[in-house]
């Protein structure tokens, strides 16, 4: 069983980052929105494992709230 990677793994990532803002050129918010949970379920399909997918989820959630008390 694998774990989850947490250390920059993405080679070119300010290209990966700007192809992510380039897909949601000329989406309203709600498609982009939808667009970003769309790949977010495409990835999760890929990755597979179910532990890694909760550890990514327990990850992104403390993360959204931990920056949601420093606002």
């Amino acid at each position: 069983m694998s774990s989850l990677i947490r250390t920059p793994n993405i080679p070119d990532q300010d290209l990966f980052y700007a192809e992510l803002i380039n897909a949601q050129r000329q989406l309203t918010d709600e498609q982009a929105d939808l667009m970003l949970a769309k790949l977010a379920l495409i990835l999760c399909n890929h990755v597979g494992e179910r532990a890694i997918l909760s550890e990514a989820m327990t990850l992104a959630r403390e993360n959204t709230l931990a920056c949601a008390t420093t606002t």
